[in-house]
């Protein structure tokens, strides 16, 4: 089976099935923090192979399917997945096409309150800090260097733990509300945009500075006076 540029609702439908039943019983992902793993992938600083990243999917192990055929169909929609979190992160967020929205749960009606109780986000959230752990010194890297990538992971870091975290790191953090997790979710394909933009601007070879090399100081000197450049331009 060919992996498809981005997943239709049936394929959608059969992949969260599948990690229903054989991904989270063992500590794997549900289809929404896949997503948000995938997602990490997308924009991580390195490169993370998929017979890397995908046994992490299942828990540790992919499981024994039934036969090839069934194998084979599991690993396209899989790829089928990364097909569409990597064009959503190329894409952005201005205008961004229904098929390459975020997989998340959100509720029937976004704009009728659900309670602050209501932990929108929070999977998605926690795949994507668990793609991060698998470049965890890269990452580090990058959030030293750029205080907007650190404001980002704060950000997924609420959605994660559902706190707003004051200066003091030992008092107690303050709940997310149930529009901040909206806020947050909303935002999101703007900020995989600019850790995608990054990432690219990373990776892009920079072209050598090449700098002429000095005239000889006894040769003539290369403005045409006619004097020897030491006597000239390489006077100053």
């Amino acid at each position: 089976m060919k992996a498809p540029a981005y997943l239709d609702d049936a394929q959608i439908e059969r992949l969260a099935d599948l990690l229903d039943q054989r991904a989270v019983p063992h500590k794997g992902f549900n289809l929404e923090a896949l997503d948000g793993f995938l997602s990490a992938l997308a924009v991580a600083p390195e490169t993370v192979p998929a017979e890397e990243w995908q046994p992490v999917v299942w828990g540790g192990r992919p499981p024994r399917w039934s036969d090839e055929a069934e194998a084979q169909q599991v690993d396209a929609l899989l790829q089928g997945h990364w097909n569409m979190a990597s064009a959503r992160v190329r894409h952005g967020d201005d205008d961004l096409p229904d098929h390459l929205a975020p997989l998340l749960w959100l509720p029937e009606d976004v704009e009728v309150d659900q309670g602050d109780d209501l932990d929108v986000g929070r999977d998605w959230a926690f795949g994507f800090f668990r793609a991060v752990e698998l470049r965890e010194a890269a990452w580090d890297t990058w959030l030293d260097e750029n205080e907007w990538i650190d404001e980002i992971f704060v950000l997924f870091d609420r959605l994660a733990s559902g706190e707003i975290m004051g200066e003091d790191p030992e008092a107690p953090g303050t709940p997310v509300s149930y529009r901040e997790r909206l806020e947050i979710v909303s935002g999101l394909p703007g900020m995989l945009a600019d850790l995608h933009h990054h990432r690219i601007d990373a990776l892009t070879p920079r072209e050598p500075r090449r700098v002429a090399a000095a005239p000889d100081r006894n040769g003539p000197c290369p403005c045409g006076s006619g004097k020897k450049y030491k006597k000239c331009c390489g006077a100053a």
